[in-house]
């Protein structure tokens, strides 16, 4: 660097030069992670192909949410089974708000609603001894 400082390009200099897209299933990636780090989620549930999808191997990140995307505004879906033994509304209100709290920070988009489907109860694991 020799006396020359390093220039780093904020986001609006680099969108300035041309348009950002980001895909629905780069947002619904970052929901079904956000969902995962709560204390109580056992794990995201989604659909039959998303199921068959990952018995064949490959690992799909945005298992278990829906996303609907408008303009600047985004609507999430989150399909999940809880912990047996946690109370429900607790994990689903973490949930919505992790899940608002990772998408506005990490894109631009204004989180309307995170709607949580509970779709099943599992036990915990056994402690190994």
């Amino acid at each position: 660097m020799r006396g020359q400082e390093e220039k780093i390009m904020s986001v609006e200099e680099v969108v300035g030069m041309g348009g950002v897209k980001i895909s629905d299933d780069v947002i619904a990636t970052i929901a079904s992670l956000a969902a995962s780090e709560i204390e109580g989620v056992s794990k995201m549930t989604g659909s039959m192909a998303a199921n068959l999808t990952e018995i064949l191997g490959k690992k799909k990140f945005s298992k278990g949410v829906k996303v609907q995307l408008e303009e600047d505004t985004v609507e999430i879906d989150v399909f999940l089974s809880i912990v047996y033994g946690s109370i429900i509304q607790e994990v689903a209100e973490k949930v919505q708000e992790n899940v608002k709290k990772a998408i506005e920070s990490m894109t631009e988009f204004k989180v309307m609603t995170v709607n949580v489907h509970v779709q099943g109860v599992t036990q915990p694991e056994e402690e190994k001894q």
